[in-house]
């Protein structure tokens, strides 16, 4: 089935600052996947992963006003700083 608002997600993924070119986050680096509520998420993920389906990669490129805008996530992620992700869908549950 497709990623609906409210899903729970199990991803790999790996997020890298458009202008400072840092991986900022990787769960391949961590070495397990994370799980997390969709709604839980930037908003760029909330819109990017609809629709995807569990064994699909996407690649995400967001921009700061969808991310952490004007106040970024210092130190790693600076102002209205657009990110891009790539994102493989381990597994989903529905939103009940």
């Amino acid at each position: 089935d497709p990623v609906e608002p409210g899903a729970e997600l199990t991803v790999n993924y790996v997020g890298v600052g458009e202008q400072s070119r840092q991986v900022f986050d990787s769960s391949w680096v961590r070495g397990e996947p994370a799980t997390f509520p969709l709604d839980g998420v930037i908003q760029g993920w909330q819109q990017g992963m609809l629709g995807m389906k569990e064994g699909g990669r996407r690649l995400l490129i967001i921009p700061g006003s969808l991310a952490y805008g004007p106040g970024g996530n210092p130190p790693v992620i600076g102002e209205d700083e657009t990110l891009v992700f790539v994102v493989d869908l381990v597994a989903q549950t529905p939103a009940s």
